[in-house]
């Protein structure tokens, strides 16, 4: 289908904001009033702009207050909507967007409503233009799309017709009983159709809507529930997005209109609309990749876990370091920053990697290229919104290429035990593209998110979104801090299950390794909270681990001082607990900044 957005979800002048627009593969736009109104171009010159990116101006938007007035106040009403048609002929525009009523002088009667607005819709149509009718969902008396659809049916004019708002519907509720009423709507009355996504907040719905939408499949609403029942009453009109956020209005106008897209996209798979490429989603974590301009102190780190550098790439500064199915690539590129190591990369075990490539080009994700030497193995590279390299592997698989063909044996043997896997990822997010992450980690990888987490962290609340496969075979953790200049945010990591965690705390001490110092008045609490066996909560305080226990089971893990912004984590995960010890996280947070964990090695 057309795909189209409104001008006030992006950022930046209403030229930058359509150029985006196009080149992220839009057909259209909806043009919001101030956009134009701070223009220096004419409505003319902004409608050549969108004929030269190739965009139709689908919609323009809003018209305030026109209904259910006196008639004193309604004929200045027409006289500001004439203004406004003659404007939309220069600017190319055939349908108007009119808001429901929100002024206190607006009167309760669908009657008048239904005249003022079949009068209105008479002015249009001498324009050439279509009135498209919205309910709002705070407004005192038509707040919802059945009674706006009551009013245009009443009034009966062919000019006349409704928007459908998802923001709007589903904020009320949206149960699918709520919904039914879409059914009763014909399809070519319904002249327009805007989505956005939100997060289940308990807030006036007012500012929930003004500040917090979000693209579709970044927030908690059946959006995709909603479009099938608005395209089978047979609507055919393009699909729109409308979303208020603040942090959009602050994003670059570029990468946000491409992760609008692809919302679209996977909106429209979710539909059952033509789709890109079927998703595969990943069986597991071939490997784990620190970019280093030092390799020795993490690959201290990395030695007293108990990990073996088993082989070293043939053409490229990249050490294997392995421990069971646990793999971490060490390479020693140049020193971007002065912190030093970070998580550059990761590689997902694919069941199809050339197709997994596909749905990522189709779903607009930046293809990596790779600068190969004669006989590497040709992998499949896409970047996440936070820039870390994602690989799509097939590890030991006969037939596809392995990317531990590259790599020549050290002659050294990897120890097996105590850390068999990368249990998860924690990848920190930049503060404006967390949601941006959240859907593409579930679009184009194919994860399934899980509810958004607020942790206190002594300097400011961390938000934090873990994305798993079904049977948790792939876990990664997506964290933002409070502001853009929020230091936690520069910290990654890399967890590692184990069997014992005890046994593995211990050796990692005993190897040289140092852990995490917890405050004494953690363990007090953890004493009035649960009951251990004897000697157990002493064990914990002694080597630093933390203690969490759910409905599925118990959940213990402690963690390594920082090298560059990278700390290890060792967890062991019992009766099937899925958390990541978010009630420990504030704990662990204070005790990294005391450590100065964070900042430095």
């Amino acid at each position: 289908m057309r795909t189209s957005i409104a001008t006030v979800s992006l950022s930046g002048s209403l030229t930058e904001k359509l150029t985006a627009a196009s080149r992220a593969g839009f057909d259209g736009v909806e043009i919001f009033e101030n956009d134009l109104l701070a223009s220096p171009l004419t409505p003319e010159e902004v409608r050549a702009r969108c004929a030269d990116l190739g965009l139709t101006v689908y919609l323009y938007q809003p018209l305030r207050d026109v209904e259910a007035l006196p008639e004193a106040e309604f004929v200045p009403a027409l006289r500001r909507a004439r203004h406004k048609f003659e404007l939309m002929g220069r600017l190319g525009a055939d349908t108007v967007l009119v808001c429901s009523n929100v002024s206190p002088h607006a009167l309760d009667d669908d009657a008048l409503a239904a005249d003022q607005l079949s009068r209105l819709a008479d002015l249009a149509r001498g324009h050439g233009i279509r009135v498209a009718y919205e309910a709002l969902a705070w407004v005192r008396h038509i707040s919802t799309y059945d009674h706006a659809w009551r009013v245009v049916e009443s009034a009966g004019n062919p000019a006349l017709g409704v928007c459908l708002d998802s923001f709007h519907i589903l904020s009320r509720g949206g149960a699918p009983e709520d919904l039914e009423g879409i059914s009763a709507i014909p399809g070519e009355k319904i002249f327009f159709l805007q989505l956005a996504d939100a997060p289940l907040l308990a807030m006036d719905v007012l500012q929930w809507s003004r500040h917090y939408r979000c693209f579709p499949g970044q927030g908690g609403f059946d959006v995709a529930g909603l479009l099938r029942r608005v395209l089978a009453a047979g609507y055919t009109g393009p699909l729109s997005l409308e979303v208020f956020n603040d942090v959009f209005r602050q994003s670059e106008a570029g990468p946000t209109a491409v992760d609008a897209r692809r919302s679209l996209l996977t909106l429209q798979e979710e539909a059952g609309l033509p789709a890109p490429p079927a998703p595969a989603p990943p069986t597991g974590v071939a490997f784990a990749e620190l970019l280093t301009p030092d390799a020795a102190p993490v690959s201290a780190v990395l030695g007293a876990l108990g990990f073996t550098r088993t082989a070293r790439h043939r053409g490229k500064p990249v050490d294997l370091w392995e421990r069971g199915a646990a793999r971490i690539l060490v390479n020693t590129g140049p020193a971007e920053r002065r912190d030093g190591t970070r998580l550059a990369a990761v590689g997902l075990e694919s069941p199809d990697p050339a197709g997994a490539a596909r749905r990522a080009e189709a779903l607009l994700a930046p293809v990596l290229p790779r600068r190969r030497a004669p006989g590497d193995a040709p992998l499949e590279a896409v970047a996440a919104p936070d820039g870390t390299e994602v690989f799509f592997c097939a590890t030991g698989r006969p037939g596809l290429p392995d990317w531990r063909a590259d790599f020549e044996d050290t002659g050294e043997e990897a120890e097996t035990g105590a850390a068999p896997r990368i249990d998860h990822l924690s990848l920190t997010q930049p503060w404006h593209q967390f949601d941006e992450a959240a859907l593409f980690h579930r679009g184009v990888l194919g994860l399934s998110p899980q509810e958004s987490v607020d942790v206190a962290d002594p300097y400011g609340l961390l938000r934090s979104r873990a994305v798993t496969t079904d049977d948790g075979a792939v876990r990664i953790v997506l964290t933002v801090g409070a502001a853009p200049t929020d230091d936690t945010a520069h910290a990654q990591h890399i967890a590692l299950a184990t069997d014992d965690v005890v046994a593995a705390a211990r050796a990692h001490r005993a190897a040289g390794g140092t852990l995490l110092a917890i405050p004494a008045n953690y363990y007090d609490d953890l004493a009035a909270r649960y009951e251990f066996p004897e000697g157990e909560l002493e064990t914990y305080r002694e080597l630093g681990i933390l203690y969490d226990r759910d409905a599925r089971g118990e959940f213990r893990h402690c963690y390594t001082h920082t090298v560059g912004r990278v700390f290890f984590e060792l967890v062991q995960r019992d009766g099937g607990h899925r958390g990541y010890g978010a009630a420990n996280a504030p704990v662990r947070l204070a005790a990294q900044h005391a450590a100065r964990g964070f900042t430095g090695g």
